[in-house]
């Protein structure tokens, strides 16, 4: 497991019973973690700094129920990156802090190689959400292609960049992730690198049916019809339970065949202040040969 362990202005301070209580800056929000199956050892819900509790709804979905009052929205840093938390529906805050891990190993690529590849990176960003990699890639020298089929996540991308000083660099595309990807084809464009965070389900702004079970392995495949001869990495992401690390290594090593370089994968976490990581997600990650 790689732990994303360089936060400061976030930290999950106890977990247990199905939830995590975390702070995001100032703010300490209660919400849901599929992954925590063990028992608190506390009350989480007494927790004397709680903000909100995001409470499930029998019939599906949920929603924050606050307890003190604090900011609709608000700016986290990591490192040298800004980025808006603002807390949604079905619980998510628009912010994974655990693909830190993975953006900073993608941001040392890119600084590693871009003079040798004449000073420019294109890196292709699917399924891209609030655009964590997005800003990540682009701070380090990178072009980069967001894609997203949902149009305000795309428009918070846009706004996390601003935070960061990425003023140029990111071109922002709202469409289906597989039609895009079909047209770059056609276009004969090509990219150094391919981050992708496909969604266990998912559906395109024409009504675009995706399924990860069924779809990742020919999605893949198609994407490495827009890479360079020698890329510089592929970086899968993946949320969906039972999707283990070795499923997308395996992935990874057959839709890369024919390419010098090296696959791993890996789980990625958040250490709490219990001393126990937290499983977040699995990583599969492809890197090219120099």
């Amino acid at each position: 497991m790689k732990i994303a362990d360089g936060w400061k202005d976030y930290k999950i301070i106890a977990t247990g019973d199905g939830m995590k209580l975390e702070r995001w800056g100032e703010v300490c929000l209660l919400r849901p973690d599929p992954q925590v199956i063990w028992k608190s050892a506390a009350d989480l819900y007494s927790y004397p700094g709680i903000h909100a509790v995001y409470r499930r709804s029998e019939r599906g979905g949920g929603a924050w129920e606050k307890r003190k009052p604090f900011p609709e929205e608000w700016t986290v840093s990591y490192k040298d990156l800004r980025f808006k938390v603002k807390p949604m529906g079905f619980k998510h805050t628009g912010l994974f802090p655990e693909q830190a891990v993975n953006w900073d190993a993608m941001r040392a690529l890119i600084e590693k190689e871009k003079t040798a590849r004449g000073g420019k990176i294109k890196v292709l960003n699917l399924f891209a959400y609030t655009g964590g990699a997005s800003v990540a890639c682009a701070k380090s020298g990178a072009e980069v292609v967001h894609v997203d089929a949902a149009k305000g996540m795309v428009e918070r991308a846009g706004e996390n960049a601003a935070l960061s000083s990425v003023n140029s660099g990111i071109r922002y595309i709202i469409d289906d992730c597989s039609k895009f990807v079909a047209r770059e084809i056609r276009r004969g464009n090509r990219y150094d690198a391919i981050i992708m965070d496909p969604p266990s389900y998912g559906r395109g702004p024409g009504g675009e049916m995706w399924k990860i079970e069924d779809s990742l392995f020919d999605f893949v495949s198609m994407c490495t019809k827009v890479l360079v001869e020698n890329p510089l990495f592929v970086l899968i992401n993946s949320y969906t339970t039972g999707l283990q690390p070795c499923v997308i290594n395996n992935i990874l090593t057959l839709t890369m065949k024919g390419l010098e370089g090296d696959v791993q994968s890996y789980e990625v976490g958040i250490p709490t202040e219990e001393g126990i990581p937290l499983p977040c997600g699995a990583s599969g990650l492809f890197v090219g040969k120099r």
